[in-house]
C-alpha cells in the first residue's frame, strides 16, 4: 500500500515538473512552429522544364546549409519551383540562381527574381477549424459518461473527466514545447490520439469502479 502511494506521488510530481518545464519553455522560446507556419521568405523560379525535387533539394542544401527549406512545384506544367526558407540573403539568392542556371541551362537573372516575405500563421488559426467539432465530441462524450456511470455520481464523474482530459492535453503541449516538436500538420492528430487514449483509460477505470459498486450492491 505504501509503495502504491509512493508511486502515485512520484507520478504527480513528474507531471507537475513536466508542466512547469513546458510553461517555462513556452514563456522563453514559445512553440516551435513548422516552417510552413513561420515568418519566411520565398522565391519562385521559372525553369521552363520538368525537374526533380531531389535535385533542387541538393542545390538548396549547398546554398542554405542548415536552414529549413520547403520546395514545391508550381504552375500547371510543373516547370516552376517555389523555394521557401526562414530567410534569403542577396548572396544566397545569387548563389541559388547561379547553381540553378548551371543545372538546367536556364538564364535566370538575380535582378528579375523577387524575394517574397510570408507572414507567420497564428496558432489559433491552425486550430480554429477543429475547435467546434472537437468541442461537440467532448460534450457528447461527457454526456455519455454521465449517463453510463450515474451510479458513481454523475456530477463527480463528469468533473473528474473534464479535469483529466484537460490535464492530458496540457501535459501533451508541455512535452511538445520541451522536446521542440514542430507545431504543424501532425499536431491535431496527436491531440486526438491523446484524447482517445485518455478516454480509454478513464472509461476502463470507471467500468472497474462500476463493477465493484454493483458487486457491493449484490452482496448487501
Amino acid at each position: 500500500m505504501k509503495q502504491l502511494i509512493k508511486s502515485k506521488q512520484l507520478k504527480i510530481v513528474l507531471i507537475v515538473l513536466i508542466i512547469i518545464a513546458g510553461i517555462a519553455m513556452i514563456a522563453v522560446k514559445g512553440f516551435n512552429f513548422d516552417l510552413k507556419y513561420q515568418d519566411t521568405q520565398r522565391v519562385e523560379l521559372y525553369l521552363e522544364t520538368e525537374f526533380n525535387i531531389a535535385d533542387i533539394k541538393q542545390i538548396t542544401n549547398e546554398v542554405f546549409g542548415n536552414q529549413k527549406v520547403m520546395i514545391q512545384k508550381v504552375e500547371v506544367f510543373e516547370d516552376s519551383v517555389s523555394i521557401t526558407t526562414t530567410s534569403i540573403s542577396d548572396e544566397q539568392k545569387n548563389n541559388l540562381i547561379t547553381k540553378i542556371n548551371e543545372k538546367y541551362g536556364t538564364e535566370l537573372k538575380a535582378e528579375d527574381i523577387q524575394i517574397e516575405d510570408i507572414a507567420h500563421t497564428r496558432g489559433r488559426d491552425i486550430i480554429k477549424p477543429y475547435i467546434i467539432p472537437f468541442a461537440i465530441a467532448v460534450i457528447a462524450t461527457l454526456v455519455y459518461i454521465g449517463i453510463r456511470y450515474y451510479k458513481l455520481n454523475t456530477a463527480k464523474v463528469i468533473l473528474k473527466s473534464i479535469g483529466i482530459l484537460l490535464l492530458s492535453q496540457v501535459l501533451l503541449f508541455s512535452v511538445i514545447a520541451i522536446t521542440r516538436i514542430p507545431i504543424g500538420r501532425l499536431t491535431i492528430p496527436m491531440v486526438i490520439l491523446v484524447y482517445l487514449l485518455t478516454l480509454f483509460g478513464m472509461t476502463s477505470r470507471y467500468e472497474k469502479n462500476l463493477a465493484n459498486r454493483k458487486k457491493e450492491e449484490v452482496e448487501h
